[in-house]
């Protein structure tokens, strides 16, 4: 059975997840490759929103519909135990987290950003592949079913997680150097120390 046509709007669809899916993808390999962790959090921050923006637009569409009832073989699923290493290095002491499962039955989950990252990865990276392959309706089934059963659960909490270290780490640092400004303005405009002429 060969591949299904689809219309031109699912083909457009399913090109602009595929890219930012690459777009991730690329992405977390460039951030796992780093030392530091201070440039990953806000560069996870910006790719984690936007893949959840593109599983949103998933989630907002009707159901999609497999070609056949077993997923046709796209070759095995890449190795993504090394990025989860390199990525738990990189993230070192904001890697464990806390977060509510299911808002519904409140239960608190410990996980690692390490872990929930590779394994959104490994699902986004499945649906790259048979996209790839050029059999699109199994790519956008596949985003979509994962993004709902799985992924999408996943990246709320991480995008939350990360969220908190760049907010904490803007909101929770002291100011400095406030007295230095406010001396240098007053120098500029003529002023005394206290702000008197």
């Amino acid at each position: 059975m060969g591949v299904r046509p689809l219309e031109a709007d699912l083909e457009e669809l399913a090109g602009q997840i595929a890219d930012q899916v690459e777009s991730f993808l690329l992405v977390l390999r460039a951030v796992a490759s780093e030392d530091e962790g201070g440039r990953a959090v806000p560069l996870l921050l910006l790719e984690v929103a936007q893949i959840s923006l593109a599983g949103a637009r998933l989630g907002a569409q009707v159901d999609f519909r497999p070609g056949s009832e077993y997923q046709p073989d796209v070759g095995p699923d890449p190795d993504l135990d090394r990025l989860r290493l390199r990525l738990a290095r990189t993230l070192d002491a904001v890697d464990t987290y806390s977060y509510v499962d299911d808002p519904y039955r409140p239960e608190v989950v410990e996980s690692q950003l390490s872990d929930d990252l590779a394994s959104i990865a490994t699902d986004l990276a499945n649906g790259l592949r048979h996209h790839r392959a050029g059999d699109v309706a199994e790519a956008l089934w596949w985003w979509q079913f994962s993004y709902v059963s799985s992924w999408g659960n996943l990246a709320g909490a991480a995008l939350n997680a990360l969220w908190s270290v760049v907010h904490h780490d803007r909101l929770d640092a002291e100011f400095t150097g406030e007295e230095e400004r406010v001396a240098a303005a007053n120098e500029m405009l003529g002023l005394d120390a206290e702000g008197g002429s």
